[in-house]
C-alpha cells in the first residue's frame, strides 16, 4: 500500500530547499560583513578566517547611522500613517456605496498598482518639484501616499465587506456623526487588515533606493539608510566589506517587524477574500 504522505514530504522538502535558495543571498551578506576587505575580494563565498565586528563599528560611523536612522523612521511613519488614513477611508466609503461611479472610482483608484513606477517617475519628480516635497524626508513621505494607496485600497476594500452594515446604521440612530462613528466603531474592526498595510508598506518604504534617491539627491542631511549603504559603492573603489554591514544593518529593523507580525499579515490578506 502506498504511503499518502510522500507527497506532503516531497513539497516540504522542495520548500526547504526553496528557502535555502532564498536565504543565500543573506548568508553570504553575512560572513562578508565579518571578514576584512582583503578576504572579501580573495573568496567571496568562504567563511571568514577570524570573525570581526570592527566592519559595523566603522559602518555605523561612516552612515552616520543615527541620524539616518531617523530619517528613513520619518519618512516611513509619514507615509505609512497617511496611507492607512487615506486608504481606509476611502476602501471603507467606495465598499459600502454600490453604486456604478463607486465601482468606477474603485478601478481607478486600483489601476495605479499595473503601472510601472518607472514610466512615470520623471513626471512624479517635476511635480513634486511644483509642490516643494523634493529634499524634504517629511515630502518624500507624502509621496508615498499616492503610490502606496492603490494596493491598501484594494485590502480594506475587500475587507470592509466583512464587517456587518447594521453596525453603521446602529451608529447613526444612536446619534453618531459619520466620521466618529468610523473611527470609533469600524476602524478598530479592520485591525487585521491594518496590520498588513502596516507591515507590508513598511517594509517597502523602509527598502526603498530609487525614489529617496531621485527626491533627497540635492539633500545631504536628509539622505536615507538605503542611500548612505550604496555611498560605499564608489566610482573608482567599492568598499565590499563596510557595504555589507552597512547592508544588514539597514535591512534589520524591518526584518525583526516582519517576524513579529508575520501571522497578522497573511490574516489581513486573506480576510476580505471571503465575503461573511
Amino acid at each position: 500500500m502506498k504511503n499518502k504522505n510522500v507527497p506532503g514530504y516531497l513539497l516540504t522538502i522542495f520548500l526547504f530547499i526553496a528557502a535555502l535558495i532564498f536565504l543565500y543571498p543573506l548568508f553570504l551578506v553575512l560572513i562578508n560583513s565579518m571578514k576584512t576587505f582583503q578576504e572579501v575580494v580573495t573568496d567571496v563565498v568562504a567563511l571568514p578566517k577570524t570573525i570581526t565586528f570592527e566592519n559595523y563599528v566603522k559602518a555605523f560611523e561612516l552612515m552616520k547611522y543615527p541620524n539616518l536612522f531617523y530619517n528613513t523612521l520619518v519618512v516611513t511613519v509619514i507615509g505609512v500613517s497617511g496611507i492607512i488614513l487615506v486608504s481606509s477611508l476611502a476602501g471603507y466609503k467606495l465598499s459600502r456605496t454600490r453604486t456604478k461611479l463607486s465601482w468606477l472610482l474603485f478601478i481607478l483608484c486600483i489601476a495605479p498598482m499595473m503601472i510601472p513606477f518607472h514610466s512615470f517617475m520623471i513626471s512624479l519628480v517635476k511635480v513634486a518639484k511644483m509642490l516643494h516635497l523634493i529634499n524634504s524626508t517629511y515630502g518624500l513621505g507624502v509621496i508615498y501616499w499616492g503610490l502606496g494607496a492603490p494596493l491598501a485600497i484594494f485590502m480594506y476594500h475587500g475587507f470592509v465587506k466583512t464587517v456587518p452594515k447594521e453596525m453603521d446604521e446602529c451608529a447613526l440612530i444612536d446619534g453618531c456623526p459619520p466620521f466618529k462613528a468610523y473611527f470609533r466603531i469600524i476602524f478598530p474592526l479592520l485591525k487585521p487588515v491594518t496590520v498588513s498595510v502596516i507591515v507590508l508598506n513598511m517594509m517597502w518604504i523602509w527598502n526603498d533606493f530609487l525614489l529617496p534617491l531621485l527626491m533627497l539627491s540635492g539633500n545631504q542631511k536628509s539622505k536615507t539608510l538605503q542611500i548612505a549603504a550604496y555611498g560605499f559603492f564608489g566610482q573608482y573603489k567599492i568598499e565590499w566589506h563596510y557595504a555589507m554591514a552597512g547592508v544588514l544593518m539597514t535591512i534589520i529593523p524591518p526584518i525583526i517587524v516582519f517576524l513579529l507580525l508575520q501571522k497578522h499579515i497573511i490574516k489581513g490578506m486573506v480576510a476580505g477574500a471571503v465575503k461573511s
